[in-house]
């Protein structure tokens, strides 16, 4: 079953939906057909990364708490003004620590985080053969060691990567309409 049980509530109105996992998951290919699909503008997380941040990554160091503060605020206020707005919106953020969701959660108290999963194995296949990206395959496994998964506490829902990320969008929309009954 691609849906996890591990839905831990349901999101608030206006929809705001950070779509996270480890790197290669398909965060911004489920983000931006998510986005699409029910009319929420939709912003990338990688592009909140200051210069240094890429510059570290592309070398294949890991981003340290201090590095990733000033991202995880930047995203945050973006969710926060959507959700101010009356907009809603979706963003792609890995999202891997709890208190980096308690930083966007801060921002945006409402926000349900979609947590694309899979095996280690699948990832660093996927992250093997991706050729248009600044993070290397050598960082999977930092990225899985830093995996916090949510909180029963937490807004949000776990899908399993293994469908398409078409399958992936009806599940997520199936899993959010129950609240907000005006998705498309």
């Amino acid at each position: 079953m691609a849906l996890s049980v591990e839905n831990h509530d349901t999101p608030a109105s206006p929809l705001t939906l950070v779509v996270m996992g480890v790197s290669g998951v398909g965060k911004t290919t489920v983000a931006r057909l998510l986005a699409d699909r029910l009319g929420l503008p939709y912003a990338e997380a990688d592009d909140f990364h200051p210069p240094a941040n890429i510059a570290k990554m592309s070398a294949g160091t890991p981003l340290d708490d201090a590095d990733r503060a000033p991202w995880l605020r930047a995203l945050g206020a973006w969710l926060g003004e959507r959700a101010q707005a009356g907009t809603g919106g979706v963003v792609t953020c890995s999202a891997l620590k709890r208190h980096y969701r308690d930083t966007l959660r801060a921002a945006c108290p409402g926000a349900f985080f979609l947590h694309l999963s899979g095996r280690h194995e699948l990832i660093g296949d996927r992250l093997a053969h991706r050729t248009d990206h600044f993070m290397p395959p050598s960082l999977l496994d930092s990225q899985y060691a830093a995996l916090e998964p949510l909180g029963a506490d937490e807004r949000g829902a776990v899908l399993d990567v293994g469908p398409t990320p078409e399958e992936l969008v009806e599940m997520a929309v199936a899993l959010l309409r129950p609240v907000n009954g005006d998705l498309a």
